[in-house]
């Protein structure tokens, strides 16, 4: 991978630089290499790899499209993008399985939600769901209680961190440049046309800009001068695994029915493409933009997130759900016991500590959790502004998306 020694600083002019090697700029650094070969492209990022933050530290899933609106931006690029991405998976000869998965109502009043479900991945054109009953349930899950269930046969699992490096491949082979320990620190717009970021590793002159920074997507769409909202709030999922003797609790993807007041899945068993099980994640407020672990605070990034209208707006609405998320996250027993609604024989000592990763989520002004991709587009200038889970999954095609948006906004041809 072409990368710059973090012991020489080096300035680079390029036709456009993408900000963020997640697998969101990749993919866009992708497509348009793969469009415009004469182009010069470079993806800049702080860090010494690719896929450092939510691309590698994720469950792992490729989803369906069962959960989101029909017509919204995640409903149509999550069925295509999943599809593009075994596609792209089987000629890469990157392992996916599709395990599929079952969404299951512990109780009669959660049934209308689940049957809403059903409807919405139909008209998402979600391929292959089925609304089951007990024994169809104890048939896949036989650990697991339910009334009734959604089964969502074409979800699968991959390691996105190797589709990461892979798409950092592709850059490099048509003829792109992947600047590791890149951080930008500052956004001049040229008059005579062109922005100029400056890292302490070098300048890089870019003609056009896509923005892909992930959590800290705000903070530089303020300081190009963009929209100061929607901000992020980084939210903290931790996992558990089950050890060995608990393992045949259960046999893959094993989700709740979703609270529609929040916009997180809730508690779930995720099998990993290594064969472990994981058992998450939780969804608590983040101490730091990348402070992956419950000790872990920055405070700049504390105060930054209280400062936050929407913020205070969304922790009062949801303030006891907030307190019991941090409550359970700090003890195993409560995280176990909330799991145990699914699978009544988890025993407390049947997990052990997983990883876990942060989710740039957007919040409006009024507190509320932007539902959808939020692609913002300026002359010469292109922000990624929310593109959480499924993210991952749409990669591919989010990325051609936003490459159409950046050949128009740029006044790219041929």
């Amino acid at each position: 991978m072409q990368t710059t020694p973090s012991s020489a600083r080096r300035d680079h002019t390029v036709d456009v630089a993408v900000v963020g090697a997640g697998i969101v700029g990749l993919s866009v650094a992708r497509s348009l290499s793969l469009r415009h070969p004469a182009l010069r492209v470079a993806v800049l990022d702080k860090e010494a790899d690719v896929a450092q933050h939510q691309t590698g530290r994720n469950s792992g899933v490729i989803h369906s499209g069962v959960y989101y609106a029909p017509g919204s931006l995640k409903a149509r690029l999550c069925v295509d993008g999943a599809a593009a991405l075994k596609a792209y998976c089987q000629e890469r000869s990157i392992e996916t399985q599709i395990c599929g998965k079952v969404i299951v109502a512990t109780g009669p009043e959660e049934v209308p939600r689940l049957e809403e479900l059903y409807r919405r991945g139909v008209a998402n054109g979600a391929k292959g769901l089925e609304l089951i009953g007990k024994q169809a349930l104890r048939e896949i899950e036989p650990h697991v209680v339910g009334v009734r269930a959604l089964r969502v046969p074409a979800t699968g699992i991959v390691d996105y961190g190797l589709v990461a490096r892979a798409f950092a491949e592709d850059v490099r082979a048509a003829g792109g440049e992947i600047l590791l320990g890149y951080e930008v620190d500052s956004i001049v717009e040229l008059n005579e046309g062109g922005v100029v970021l400056s890292c302490a590793a070098g300048e890089v002159r870019a003609r056009n800009v896509v923005f892909c920074a992930g959590v800290y997507a705000d903070r530089l769409a303020r300081l190009g001068g963009g929209a100061a909202e929607p901000c992020i709030v980084p939210f903290r999922g931790g996992y558990y695994a089950l050890r060995p003797q608990a393992r045949h609790l259960a046999n893959g993807l094993v989700y709740p029915v979703p609270d529609p007041a929040f916009p997180f899945l809730g508690i779930h068993t995720t099998l990993r493409i290594d064969g472990a099980m994981w058992l998450g994640p939780n969804a608590v407020l983040a101490f730091g933009r990348e402070s992956y672990g419950r000790l872990q605070v920055r405070p700049a990034d504390v105060v930054e997130t209280f400062r936050s209208t929407g913020f205070r707006r969304l922790a009062r609405k949801h303030l006891r759900m907030g307190v019991g998320e941090m409550i359970r996250d700090a003890s195993r027993h409560l995280f176990v016991d909330a799991a145990r609604k699914l699978i009544p024989e988890l025993g407390h000592g049947d997990v052990e500590p997983a990883g876990s990763g942060i989710r740039a989520q957007a919040l409006a002004q009024d507190g509320t959790l932007v539902d959808d991709f939020v692609l913002e587009r300026r002359p010469g200038v292109v922000h990624v502004r929310n593109a959480p889970s499924p993210g991952a999954t749409s990669s591919i095609a989010i990325g051609a998306t936003i490459a159409d948006m950046a050949e128009e906004a740029f006044g790219l041809t041929g």
